[in-house]
This record gives structure tokens, C-alpha cells and sequence, in this order.
């Protein structure tokens, strides 16, 4: 399976996992995590940390690259493209403006989740 399927699969799963544990878990295998794993240490990420902060997956993806010792310039890097992708960093600023265009919020955060797994195997794959 991968990583794209395997956060499809966890997006639409019985159970409900927020986003940085979806983008997390998509990478356990090279983190040496399991999914119940990732799912714990990513468990208060999701929905900007609660509170409408960074978004959470973004955060995850930032989990991921940390825990594989990507170079620290992938931070940059991810936050450029995101804003420009997005317009936004924060899950409450990013939630708000895909309402303004029509967007659903599961929508959004479904293509945002892929974008980020994207973006971690772009990393991975330069390595």
C-alpha cells in the first residue's frame, strides 16, 4: 500500500483520526511506529492543536520529517508551498477561507492531508 493509500484508508475509516495522525501514521514504517502509535503521539495535533492553530497536517508532517532527520530547510519548504497551495498555516484561518469558496471542511482537509503525505515522500525521495 502506499502512503497516499494508506492515509485514503485512514480518512475514511470507522474510526476517526484527525490529520496529523493520518499524516504521521502514513510513515510509521520508516519511523519504526506503529499506527496505535503514531495515533498517540499525534493525538493533540489535530485541528490546529485544538485550538484553530497550525494545522495539524502540516504538524504531522513535521513529526514525520523530524523522526526521518530530514534536513530542517524541508520546514521552509513545506511552509512555502502550503501557503501558496492554501493561502494559510492555521487550521481556523485555513478552515475559514475554503468555507468562503464553497469547499466543505472534510473536502479540505482530506486534500490537504494528501498534499502533505505528498510532500514528505517528494522529501524522502531527494534524500
Amino acid at each position: 500500500m502506499t502512503k497516499h493509500e494508506l492515509a485514503l484508508s485512514m480518512q475514511n475509516a470507522d474510526v476517526h483520526y484527525n490529520c496529523a495522525q493520518i499524516v504521521l501514521s502514513a510513515f510509521g514504517e520508516e519511523l519504526g511506529l506503529t499506527r496505535e502509535q503514531c495515533c498517540a503521539l499525534a493525538a493533540n495535533f489535530g485541528g490546529g492543536m485544538g485550538c484553530g492553530s497550525m494545522c495539524g497536517a502540516i504538524t504531522g508532517a513535521l513529526m514525520a520529517m523530524g523522526g526521518m532527520d530530514l534536513p530542517m530547510s524541508t520546514r521552509s519548504e513545506l511552509y512555502d508551498l502550503f501557503r501558496k497551495n492554501n493561502g494559510h498555516l492555521h487550521c481556523a484561518d485555513l478552515i475559514k477561507a475554503a468555507a468562503e469558496r464553497g469547499e466543505p471542511k472534510r473536502t479540505h482537509c482530506d486534500r490537504v492531508i494528501l498534499e502533505c503525505v505528498d510532500f514528505v515522500c517528494k522529501q524522502i525521495n531527494k534524500e
